[in-house]
């Protein structure tokens, strides 16, 4: 496994153990400035719109795992294919269990790191 493919896979472990543990200011600096997301019945929004959602959900318990499929580099730029399960609880309520594929592009910033650019997630 290269370099790159090493630190993309520890960026999706990043991601999921910051979400699990509340740290939502991490996880926006795991994305570029012009990251976009995708999701079912939802405009595209952006890393702005990701940090306010985020907050919001403050207090929620997540849970999930993020089994990555396919993942492919060229240069400086990336693509990964991920089977994608969450469970979130509420601190007064049911969990609520979303499961489902992501496409997700990945961009290496100038000072080595990879970001996400781009997400298109159809979790149900």
């Amino acid at each position: 496994m290269s370099d790159d493919e090493q630190a993309i896979r520890q960026l999706v472990q990043d991601w999921m153990d910051f979400t699990r543990r509340g740290e939502f200011d991490r996880v926006l600096n795991l994305m570029t400035d012009d990251a976009l997301f995708l999701t079912p019945g939802q405009k595209p929004f952006g890393k702005i719109e990701f940090g306010e959602h985020s907050e919001s959900s403050r207090g929620v318990r997540i849970e999930g795992s993020n089994e990555i499929q396919e993942l492919y580099v060229s240069g400086k730029w990336a693509w990964m294919r991920s089977a994608i399960t969450i469970t979130a609880t509420p601190p007064e309520g049911e969990p609520v269990r979303r499961s489902g594929y992501t496409l997700t592009v990945l961009r290496k910033g100038d000072d080595g790191h990879w970001r996400l650019f781009r997400d298109a997630n159809l979790m149900s």
